[in-house]
This record gives structure tokens, C-alpha cells and sequence, in this order.
């Protein structure tokens, strides 16, 4: 009898356990961006559900910095030659070019013809297209990362299924339109629209500003979307089907908006809809996995504390001028700490101080959180930040361009480090700035509060990717989180139609309005002329008397 109590109870701690679920989904991933953090992000959302037990197909530009895992299946279908060249050249004269969020925006415009094609041939590249085309697989859902290729969508058209996007920031215009989020520029600030600290709403300035960068990046959002759909037509001119969609349908079947955001610590609080979920972190493992043995012993021994230097995957330091290269080492190598720094060409390293370890790869995440780590030297990409914020490790930021100043920006206004420029870069600021950010405990504590604000979630942001991305899968794409926006037009959204009823009601009335006060204004001079005449025949024929 005992024996079978046990065995009973052994049954009913097993079945409230929670485990993997048994029939894992079918999920193809789609992340043609050619920036290596970018794929970091989306990696992270695959290999959270790969651990659920769903089985993912990723396609991507490049392999991934990601062990090899039983669900997940990798196809990669590289640049041409002549792509991968005009990349590389693109981001050496980006790096040495001075920080300026319109002179990225200028640059992007200029070359957005390249970037359009570049996801084209990504699209069209034989391992992929083989995938659509030919599908071996019954994919139950896409996740598509977001960067200038919202044509791609037919994908998700081809194999029947609904898509869900990853972006790896915060959430524009453009990611804003995607489910309907309100973004009101009166006080959601635009990119690099910074408030100071304890500042809660823009001021005039601000918002003048800010009215402006939001009605640009709308107005690149409409010629985008326009684009996205000649794109897409291209792309998807053989489909005989009267049946198949069209772009602007593909836009109205996208059932989530996932985004690296997390707007409780991050600010500012705006309106966001159900099918909008924040992933803000999803990059950041919840238990660093081990370092290398080399790495590891020199952090370990790091009696002074550690300084990590990395300024990301897209910028390659040796294209850097020698001048700002000269002025990094001499500058770290004569620090009492030790200094992790990411350099791509380990065989033509800037010197050899014993106090720097030079590499090409780090485990960036990993390195932030151990308790060594004292400074963060980045180029202030969103994913590092995040990094940094969650493992509560004060910044020294040296952005490079697109969104990076703004946020280096908000990071020194926050308290959390500081920012220089790097074409104006001296010894003497950097030092200086270093000693200021590793010296003064206000920084380490200002961002200490922030790390224990970004944590504290009712789901964790892993949790959040698994929960909301079986509910699509279980509610066949979920669409009733919809926004009614994303399914309204242009005049329609803005309310055009009754505004325009509105004022020609209003001049019919305000017409009704002055005809009858001339009517009544004509008839009162009438009355009153009359009187006055009136009155004055009888003191006419008293004078004649």
C-alpha cells in the first residue's frame, strides 16, 4: 500500500511540474541584417525557444556567435563579394566620420537603394529561396527581424503562416506603425531627444525639436512603405494566385511586435498596445556562462578591477586613424587596471602592455557580469548598453553613429557614465574621464538603482518570448490583439474624412450664420430708419405751421 502511495504521489509532483512542451512548433527565423549584434539579439529569441523545445530553421548573412544547439537548424546565405566590400567600406568611413544622427539618416537615404537590394539577394539566394520555394518543412510561424525588408513578409504569404517582428531598439515611427502604437511627439521623445534627469515631460524647446524628427522619420516611414511594396511586387511578380496577398495585407497579418526595449526602467512611459511586447534584455543570460580559462584568470587577477573596451561587432578598430588608436593604448596601457579590449587583427596589436588582453571575440555579456568588471567602455549600441545596465556596470561611451550618440547621451544624463567625441578625442579628456567614471561612487550607485528597476518584471524577458509566442502559436496568430489602426488608411487613421465633413458643415453654418444676420441686421436699419422718419414728419409739419 505504501509503495503505491508513493508512486502516486511521484505522479502528481511530475505532472505539476513544468516541462518542456512535447510537440514543438515549426519556426522559421529570418534576420538578413548584415550587423553581427543585431543577429546577437534575434539569436537570443531563437535559442529562448529553442530551449522550450520548438524547432527553429534561422536564416541569416552570417553564422551566428551561438553553440551549436539540437533545435536549431542554421542556413546562411552570404553577401555577394562585391556586397561584403561596399559594407566594409561603408562602416571604416562611418567610423572615422564625426557622430551625427542626420548624417546617418543622410547616409541611409543616400545608400538605401543598396540596402534594398542587398535584402534582395539575401531573399533570392539559392539555400534560402529553396526554403519557400520548395518547403520541406510545414513552418507554423515567422519571426522576421526587422531592417529595411518588410517585402519579405510574402515569405510568411508562400508558407501560409503568421509572423511575428523582432526589432532590436526602441520603438520608432516605423516600428510604431507595425501594430498601431500611439507615438505622440508632444512627449514621447524621438532619437536623441534627451531629458535631464527627474525630468518627466519635454520642454517647448524639446518639443518643437521633437515635432520635427518625428514628422521626418514618419515621412521616411510612408516613402519606405511605399518602396516595401514595389519590393515586394518584384520580388513576388510569378504568383498567378488571385488569392495571394498583397503587401499592404501582409502588413494588416503581422500578429506581434517584439522589441529590445523594457519602457518601465528605460523611459518614457507611452502607450503601447496588446500585440507590442517588450523584450528589453532578452540578450542578457540570467546566469553568465563560464569564460575561457585564459580570460578567466586574467579577470580573476584583476586585484585593481577590470575595464572592458568594445565598441561592438559592425565597427572593425583597425580602420580606425592611427592617431585615435595611439591615443586608446597610451592611455589604458598605463592604467593600475586591467583592460579586456576587443581588437579584430590579434596579430597586429597597437602594443603589447602586460595589463591588456587583446581579442577578436569576447563574450561580451559574460565579461560584464563578473564582479571585476568596473568600467564599460563602448560605443553605446543598444545591446550593450542594456548589457551593462542589467549587470549595473558604469559606462564610458564613445559613440560612432546612427542612434549611439542619443544614447550615450541619455546614459550621461542619466548618471550612469559618460561620452566623448571621438573625432576631437584627446589623452587628456580620456584619462580624465576614465578616473572621473572608476573614482566617483555616484556612478556605480545611480546605475546600481537601475539595474535592480530593470530586473524587477512580472515576466522575465525570456519568459515573455516563450508566453506570448505559443499564445500566436495556440490562437493561429492571435489576431485579435489587433489594433483597429493598422487596418485603417491614411485618411481614415487621421480622421481626415470627418475633419474635412466637420469644416464644410461648419462654413455651411457660418454662411446660414451671415445671410441671416444680414437679413435680420437689413430689416433692424429698416425698422430703425422708418422710426426716425416716423418722428420726424410731425416736427416737419409743426414747422410748417
Amino acid at each position: 500500500m505504501i509503495k503505491y502511495s508513493v508512486i502516486a504521489c511521484l505522479l502528481v509532483i511530475l505532472l505539476g511540474t513544468e516541462t518542456q512542451i512535447s510537440n514543438g512548433a515549426n519556426i522559421l527565423g529570418i534576420f538578413g541584417t548584415h550587423s553581427p549584434s543585431h543577429v546577437i539579439v534575434h539569436m537570443a529569441v531563437m535559442k529562448t525557444l529553442a530551449d522550450r523545445g520548438h524547432n527553429i530553421t534561422v536564416v541569416t548573412q552570417m553564422k551566428p556567435k551561438l553553440a551549436a544547439h539540437e533545435n536549431i537548424t542554421v542556413i546562411v546565405a552570404p553577401p555577394t563579394p562585391e556586397r561584403q566590400k561596399f559594407i566594409k567600406e561603408y562602416m571604416a568611413e562611418t567610423s572615422n566620420d564625426k557622430t551625427s544622427i542626420w548624417k546617418t539618416f543622410a547616409k541611409a537615404v543616400v545608400q538605401a537603394g543598396e540596402q534594398f537590394e542587398g535584402q534582395m539577394e539575401f531573399m533570392v539566394h539559392p539555400s534560402f529561396k529553396e526554403l519557400y520555394e520548395i518547403p520541406q518543412t510545414k513552418f507554423d510561424l515567422v519571426f522576421l527581424g526587422s531592417m529595411a525588408n518588410d517585402f519579405q513578409l510574402g515569405i510568411a504569404a508562400k508558407l501560409n503562416c503568421p509572423v511575428i517582428i523582432t526589432w532590436v531598439g526602441v520603438p520608432l515611427p516605423f516600428m510604431d506603425s507595425v501594430v498601431g502604437n500611439v507615438n505622440d511627439p508632444s512627449y514621447v521623445p524621438s532619437l536623441n531627444v534627451v531629458l535631464d534627469e527627474g525630468q518627466n515631460t519635454m520642454n517647448f524647446k524639446q518639443r518643437f525639436g521633437n515635432f520635427f524628427k518625428h514628422s521626418f522619420l514618419s515621412t521616411i516611414y510612408y516613402l519606405l512603405n511605399w518602396k516595401m511594396n514595389q519590393m515586394y511586387i518584384r520580388a513576388f511578380a510569378n504568383e498567378s494566385s488571385t488569392e495571394f496577398p498583397t503587401y499592404y495585407e501582409m502588413k494588416r497579418r503581422i500578429s506581434l511586435l517584439f522589441y529590445n526595449y523594457h519602457s518601465p526602467s528605460e523611459g518614457p512611459i507611452r502607450p503601447t498596445v496588446p500585440a507590442s511586447i517588450e523584450i528589453g534584455g532578452i540578450q542578457v543570460k540570467e546566469q553568465p556562462d563560464p569564460l575561457p580559462k585564459e580570460l578567466k584568470e586574467f579577470l580573476d587577477n584583476a586585484d585593481d578591477g577590470a575595464i572592458f573596451f568594445s565598441l561592438g561587432t559592425n565597427v572593425n578598430t583597425n580602420t580606425f586613424r592611427p592617431d585615435v588608436v595611439d591615443i586608446l593604448y597610451k592611455v589604458l596601457s598605463k592604467l593600475p587596471q586591467r583592460v579586456v579590449w576587443k581588437w579584430e587583427d590579434p596579430k597586429n596589436k597597437p602594443g603589447n602592455a602586460s595589463n591588456i588582453y587583446f581579442n577578436n571575440w569576447l563574450p561580451q555579456d559574460d565579461i560584464l557580469a563578473h564582479p571585476k568588471t568596473k568600467l564599460f567602455i563602448t560605443h553605446a549600441g543598444k545591446g550593450g548598453v542594456a548589457e551593462a545596465q542589467y549587470h549595473g556596470v558604469p559606462m564610458l561611451a564613445i559613440p560612432i553613429f546612427g542612434d549611439q550618440q542619443g544614447n550615450a547621451e541619455i546614459m550621461t544624463k542619466s548618471g550612469f557614465g559618460r561620452w566623448l567625441d571621438i573625432v576631437t578625442l584627446t589623452a587628456e579628456e580620456l584619462e580624465e574621464s576614465i578616473h572621473e567614471v572608476l573614482e566617483n561612487p555616484s556612478y556605480r550607485e545611480t546605475i546600481g538603482k537601475f539595474s535592480n528597476l530593470y530586473r524587477d518584471r512580472p515576466l522575465t524577458a525570456r519568459q515573455s518570448v516563450v508566453y506570448w509566442t505559443e499564445y500566436v502559436l495556440r490562437h493561429r496568430g492571435a489576431f485579435h490583439l489587433q489594433s483597429p489602426l493598422i487596418h485603417m488608411d491614411f485618411v481614415s487613421r487621421n480622421n481626415l474624412d470627418v475633419h474635412v465633413v466637420v469644416l464644410i458643415v461648419s462654413l455651411v453654418l457660418f454662411y446660414i450664420f451671415i445671410v441671416i444676420f444680414k437679413i435680420l441686421f437689413r430689416k433692424i436699419i429698416n425698422v430703425v430708419h422708418g422710426h426716425s422718419y416716423q418722428s420726424k414728419a410731425p416736427r416737419n409739419k409743426l414747422k410748417d405751421n
